[in-house]
């Protein structure tokens, strides 16, 4: 734990969320709406502790990155080989549709890329 740089994992925790602010907002958000159901993004008073379980997610998430020495390669390996496979699962049991499913996917690869980015680029 004394070997962790907390300015690279912080900076790639919040790059994870900008990452999908941008992702979810501007770029794909009526999208994801539209194919999640929803018509509206929730409820606004839960939004403060939404965002900071996420952050804390994206932390553990920098974390181990940081602790595999990820580089661009591995964190694509580590996308396909569990997030994208596991996340079969909404196709196959939840019902959801193949375009919810790449959205989603296609944020977490994008996510993994931008903090692995972050954290290469603190070493």
């Amino acid at each position: 734990m004394n070997n962790i740089n907390w300015v690279a994992l912080i900076a790639a925790g919040v790059a994870s969320m900008v990452v999908g602010f941008i992702w979810y907002g501007a770029l794909f958000g009526k999208t994801w709406m539209k194919l999640s159901g929803k018509k509206e993004m929730g409820d606004k008073k839960d939004m403060p502790k939404t965002y900071g379980i996420m952050f804390v997610a994206s932390l553990i998430t920098a974390y181990v990155l940081s602790m595999l020495g990820a580089d661009l390669m591995t964190a694509f390996w580590i996308w396909l080989g569990f997030q994208a496979t596991i996340m079969l699962n909404m196709v196959f049991f939840e019902g959801q549709s193949w375009n919810l499913y790449f959205l989603k996917a296609g944020h977490q690869l994008v996510s993994l890329l931008a903090m692995t980015w972050v954290l290469n680029y603190f070493k």
